[in-house]
């Protein structure tokens, strides 16, 4: 296998993770509590299991690496467009919806990017979608942070929303290249890695003090400090997943559960925790179960959409 192939196939674990995660996070994002009880006593919701946007933009970040091997902003700016224009009802936030919506009547995605809210979104939806990148480019990681914030930049303009997303892509490539490392060594390097690369701003400071909580502590206790996503912003959503991610870097099923149990966005937090996840445990790690139940991503010759 070239090393492109491999860079891929360790993007396509993680968006695997990323996918499964967003979809049944969405499943239980109203049923938050029952989800431990339900999945312990192997009561699987009804499959398919709809993606959202988190997902959809995931595989145009995906498609892009497969293309370009890098990110190429122009061509990843209307790959999201035409995504977002193929299904428009994956629940795209207000402010992606006008700037896909313009991005896909031609507009430069520069100009649109940086109007949102008079500065750029500060949104978690460029971290909702990184994790992919970060393990394509495990081994390159003088590369992850570069990409990610090219990645952002698209929609997410704000030095807050790029934040968010070099975190989460920092995040995935280290525990993409800490396979076969034991648990606390895995760890240990992601916190690092996460820390040393974040820029600062607030995003990077809830993520300190969530990385400060021991890995033993009661995630809901952690969310309730840091946030659950519910504010729909970086600083509230990225310092959770990472360190929820981190807690959890072995298991997917727990890191899945655990994080639709602090409820907030719980399609987002589970695509953030579960692309990290995943990175690190490949599909492997993922419940065959749950894999299965996923619609279709549309990736592999021999899978077709589900129609809707």
């Amino acid at each position: 296998m070239n090393p492109k192939s491999h860079a891929l196939a360790r993007a396509r674990e993680s968006l695997d993770g990323l996918s499964v995660g967003d979809a049944l996070g969405q499943v239980y994002s109203h049923r938050f509590e029952v989800v431990r009880e339900r999945l312990t006593e192997g009561i699987l919701p009804p499959k398919p299991w709809w993606y959202t946007d988190d997902t959809a933009l995931a595989i145009a970040i995906y498609r892009n690496l497969d293309e370009h091997g890098v990110i190429d902003q122009d061509a990843l700016a209307l790959t999201m467009a035409e995504e977002f224009n193929k299904d428009p009802g994956r629940g795209y936030g207000k402010m992606a919806r006008i700037i896909l919506q313009h991005i896909y009547a031609g507009r430069p995605w520069r100009e649109v990017s940086q109007q949102a809210f008079s500065g750029g979104s500060m949104g978690n939806g460029a971290a909702m979608r990184v994790a992919p990148l970060g393990a394509f480019f495990a081994d390159a990681p003088e590369a992850v942070a570069p990409m990610a914030r090219a990645s952002a930049e698209i929609t997410h303009s704000h030095p807050e929303g790029i934040a968010g997303a070099v975190a989460v892509a920092l995040a995935a490539a280290t525990a993409c290249s800490s396979r076969g490392l034991g648990v606390e060594v895995t760890r240990s390097r992601m916190v690092e890695t996460i820390l040393a690369g974040t820029p600062d701003g607030q995003t990077r400071e809830v993520i300190v003090e969530a990385l400060r909580h021991p890995w033993d502590a009661p995630p809901a206790e952690v969310a309730a400090r840091v946030g659950n996503g519910s504010l729909v912003i970086s600083s509230d959503t990225v310092p959770f997943c990472v360190w929820n991610a981190c807690r959890c870097i072995r298991d997917y099923r727990e890191a899945i559960i655990s994080t639709v149990e602090v409820g907030g966005d719980c399609d987002t937090n589970c695509a953030i925790v579960g692309g990290i996840v995943a990175a690190h445990t490949g599909t492997a790690g993922i419940p065959p179960e749950w894999l299965q139940s996923r619609e279709p991503l549309g990736l592999d010759p021999e899978l077709r959409e589900t129609p809707r």
